[in-house]
């Protein structure tokens, strides 16, 4: 409740107080006309400025024709009875749109307004203005980092929820990267700073989502369009009916119905509380636009590498060739022979086995063979690892039924034996195949994976997900071409990248999607819905605040303005209610069209925070 709330409140009690005083006959008109003047002085003032710069006829505007219609009409007592109900509804809508909107400010906090900051004369406290690029900053246990940089000491544990979502806290050491806005939950770190005030990943995710509500859904335009094109209509109907009928009264009535303004609250709220609910999840939608075309969109289309896969290779099979090997002694002399080379297939290998702690010996000999693999000696045993063409240098038989089935072989022999073969791939995203489960199930009609890998390769990983359509092989504006072909043959697309690399695909979809933007500010910028963290579930969390959004401002238009406002209508035609009457009405469809707009900040949606 600010100053000016209570101003409010001071209005309407005065102007109510007055109205119930010259019904008992305490006052004289003269009086009643002051405080109608005071109680219409922020209607007119609002109506004008609407329709002055917006081009725009709300209901301050029809509030304030009806008020005077009554007053002029004879009908003093139900026009500042009107005036008092119609103010105490415009409140109610402010008080819930601020909601809203504090929620957006405070779904993440607030940066602290000062910093320990570290240097050779001892630790000071300095405003964070002040902070400069590379000062090293102290955050110790219950205190909110102020920058974006990377820990150059100390050990905490950070809760990055208003960045990410999760609400897990992850371990910080030496060499990780922290943000603004996390807080650290226990233990203490010193952190080099690296982009600071406005720069930080905080502050642009704040921007996003505040100036998102500028951004208007098709929906929400064309309920303004109603709007506008249904005002003449009604002035119309109310001459025609003043006409035959020469009822002020009536008149008074129907101009509480009739009014449009509620077209125009159906959407906007919806959408600020949809846009908050997601950016407390770790996922930042830049308008009402892209919140409705993501309920909407009926294929979506994937990136392999970096989105369904993690980019990051693991050992997914072992085959012993050999029965003089099991399988962990060949994951154990591959280990010994890649131990010592850089190359990333031979640190897959070194760290699977010593993640199932097997002990990897030293070799006694070793040698890199560039584009072939690696030759060792091993407890008195001659190692080779590496391709086929390794093996088949040295005189070793190789099995052509390894290759293919997009995963990488790596082929072992001992003693110019064919011992086996180790098969990497790269790894799927945790929960991947669930998501695209839930994506269906939302009435995704088809998931397209567009790769530029080999098709072997993707073919496996889109058995492993039960993806509908694969297409590899492709260069940038291949995918881009790919986009517009389903888009031509009618389909609602979002495409899901892993940020820059997909920039043209993202921007070519009706909804672009970013994975893992986090602490990205080119992939914040490059999509219209990024995701702070790479996990998948997060984009069946979004479609289903996006749907949910959309099903409540349809809830909205349907139950808050249509069948409210046609019952009303009929009633005040056919004598069966008056103004008083019709002012307590539709106090009913603005509190309910509030009400039901802002339980999307806390309604139940599964993943979402």
């Amino acid at each position: 409740m600010t100053r000016e709330r209570w101003i409010e409140v001071g209005r309407i009690v005065l102007t109510g107080i007055i109205a119930l005083l010259y019904w008992r006959e305490l006052v004289s008109i003269q009086i009643l006309w002051i405080a109608v003047a005071i109680g219409l002085y922020p209607l007119v003032k609002k109506g004008a400025l609407d329709l002055i710069h917006e081009h725009k006829i709300g209901t301050e505007v029809f509030v304030t024709i009806a008020t005077l219609v009554a007053v002029l009409g004879g009908e003093t007592v139900a026009g500042a009875v009107l005036m008092v109900i119609i103010l105490i509804a415009e409140f109610i809508a402010d008080l819930n749109t601020d909601r809203a909107r504090a929620s957006i400010k405070s779904l993440i906090g607030s940066v602290p307004q000062v910093a320990m900051v570290r240097t050779t004369s001892g630790d000071r406290v300095v405003a964070i203005a002040t902070l400069k690029v590379g000062d090293v900053v102290l955050t110790r246990a219950g205190e909110q980092i102020p920058v974006d940089g990377t820990v150059t000491g100390g050990q905490a544990s950070v809760n990055e929820a208003t960045i990410t979502g999760e609400s897990i806290p992850k371990e910080k050491i030496a060499g990780a990267r922290v943000f603004a806005g996390t807080l650290v939950e226990a233990g203490a770190i010193d952190i080099g700073a690296e982009k600071i005030g406005g720069d930080t990943t905080f502050s642009r995710i704040i921007a996003l989502v505040e100036n998102a509500e500028a951004v208007q859904a098709p929906v929400q335009k064309l309920a303004d369009r109603v709007a506008a094109w249904l005002i003449p209509i009604v002035f119309v109907f109310l001459i025609v009916v003043y006409l035959l009928t020469r009822d002020v009264r009536m008149i008074v009535t129907l101009m509480i119905f009739t009014s449009p303004a509620e077209l125009g609250l159906a959407t906007p709220l919806v959408m600020i509380a949809a846009i908050a609910r997601a950016a407390r999840s770790g996922i930042l939608i830049k308008g009402g636009l892209y919140l409705e075309l993501l309920a909407k969109v009926d294929v979506m289309v994937f990136d392999k590498t970096g989105t369904l896969t993690a980019n990051k290779p693991e050992v997914v099979r072992i085959e012993s060739r050999s029965p003089k090997f099991s399988e962990m002694e060949l994951l154990r002399l591959a280990a010994a022979a890649d131990r010592r080379s850089a190359h990333p297939l031979a640190k897959v290998i070194v760290e699977n086995a010593l993640r199932k702690q097997i002990e990897v010996p030293e070799p006694e000999h070793y040698e890199q063979l560039q584009g072939r693999g690696a030759k060792a000696r091993i407890e008195g045993h001659l190692v080779l690892v590496g391709n086929a063409a390794l093996l088949v240098e040295n005189n070793v038989a190789v099995s052509a039924e390894v290759e293919g089935g997009g995963q990488t072989p790596i082929h072992i022999a001992v003693d110019g034996q064919f011992a086996g073969v180790i098969y990497i791939a790269d790894a799927l995203r945790p929960r991947a195949r669930e998501t695209l489960t839930h994506l269906r199930e939302s009435g995704v009609k088809r998931i397209i994976m567009l790769t530029g890998d080999n098709i072997a390769t993707a073919n496996a990983v889109a058995t492993n997900l039960g993806v509908d359509e694969v297409r590899a092989g492709l260069m940038p504006e291949d995918k881009v071409a790919a986009i517009a072909e389903l888009q031509k043959q009618g389909h609602r697309v979002a495409m899901i990248g892993d940020g820059v690399n997909d920039a043209p695909a993202l921007a070519r979809a009706d909804v672009g999607i970013a994975m893992g933007a986090g602490g990205t500010h080119a992939a914040l910028e490059a999509a219209d819905i990024a995701l702070m963290t790479d996990d998948l579930g997060k984009i069946a969390v979004a479609r289903a605040i996006a749907r949910r959004a959309y099903r409540t401002i349809q809830e909205n238009l349907f139950v808050g303005v249509g069948v409210v406002h046609v019952l009303g209508i009929t009633a005040a035609l056919l004598g069966l209610i008056g103004p008083i009457q019709a002012a307590v009405i539709h106090l009913g469809p603005d509190v309910l069209v509030f009400v039901n707009s802002v339980k999307l900040l806390r309604v139940r949606i599964e993943g979402a925070a």
